[in-house]
């Protein structure tokens, strides 16, 4: 980890002390296979980190989002892009927070306090985005492997059926459907869709459709997949399928943010690295997703977490950080 830390000190990591906008970095930290446990050998740096934006962008025209460095795969959120994510259950940014002490890359006063402060964070929208993220992991492996083993009629079918699944989650993020509002089904080889909707909010229906489009796009793709290469794709997908159910159960069940998967490293690396098949990761994704689903039922986080704590935090870390009003 030493050898690691060094690297952010030499010249291809400059950009962190020679650009302006960066000044007021508060907190860095190793993300992706490194934060979670699951690199191997050849496995990337990630870093991600959150900056209290420059007066400019704050009061001028401009807007600061993020800082991206494409060469070292370096992601710095603004600060009030980053406490939204968080707000909303984003599982990329809130497993920022719960990195392991020996992946801290840097951590101000400001950045401690985000960090202490996690808990603020934490509400039912993890069910919903983890959930969803976890879901378009699984969707993704199933609709290739569909590719690899079916017929065009049975692929027809199995669409047909992933696009049902889809039902209970449209009724968690949007305005409920009942069962003779939307139908999907097959006619002859080909799947059909039917719609009778009264007063419904038309924005949620955009979603709806959006989301089922985007499906029906993915899976079109996959007639194009190398197979060779895209296997440890989807190898890696299904890893990070198990361990967003894992990490978004502990969350439910009031454990926090556990972002280094110590006690199931060996369980997703053997995924990662295709010593487990496909049939053996299916049964491990119903597993978790049960005992997922169990905590969503059960779990006592609040049904959204609270704005106004959130924005006095934000307003502390503004206050206390060199060149912010």
């Amino acid at each position: 980890m030493n050898d690691i830390m060094r690297r952010f000190e030499g010249r291809e990591y400059d950009f962190l002390r020679g650009n302006s906008d960066l000044k007021n970095c508060i907190y860095l930290t190793l993300s992706g296979s490194h934060g979670y446990g699951t690199n191997v050998a050849d496995s990337d740096l990630d870093l991600r980190g959150v900056l209290v934006e420059p007066v400019r962008y704050l009061y001028g025209l401009e807007v600061f989002s993020q800082f991206e460095e494409l060469a070292t795969d370096t992601v710095i959120y603004g600060l009030k892009k980053y406490v939204s994510m968080c707000a909303d259950g984003n599982p990329n940014a809130l497993e920022l927070l719960g990195t392991d002490e020996d992946s801290i890359v840097l951590a101000t006063r400001s950045g401690r306090l985000l960090r202490e402060n996690a808990g603020l964070f934490l509400s039912k929208r993890v069910i919903s985005s983890f959930g969803n993220y976890a879901m378009a992991q699984l969707r993704r492996l199933s609709n290739a492997l569909c590719h690899d083993r079916y017929n065009e009629a049975e692929q027809e079918r199995h669409l047909c059926n992933t696009l049902k699944r889809q039902f209970d989650h449209f009724n968690r993020k949007y305005a409920t459907l009942d069962e003779t509002s939307m139908r999907i089904y097959l006619e002859n080889d080909r799947l059909l869709f039917d719609v009778s909707l009264q007063g419904y909010p038309i924005r949620d229906f955009a979603g709806i459709y959006g989301e089922m489009h985007n499906i029906i796009k993915t899976y079109g793709k996959l007639n194009h997949r190398n197979r060779k290469k895209d296997d440890a794709h989807l190898c890696k997908h299904a890893m990070h399928l198990i361990r967003l159910l894992i990490t978004g159960k502990d969350i439910l069940d009031g454990k926090g943010i556990i972002t280094k998967r110590k006690a199931e490293r060996d369980l997703l690396l053997d995924i990662r690295c295709g010593r487990c098949s496909f049939d053996e990761i299916f049964a491990l994704a119903e597993k978790y997703q049960t005992d997922f689903d169990a905590s969503a039922r059960d779990t006592a986080l609040p049904k959204l977490p609270d704005l106004d704590k959130i924005e006095a935090l934000m307003m502390e870390i503004y206050a206390a950080t060199e060149g912010a009003p």
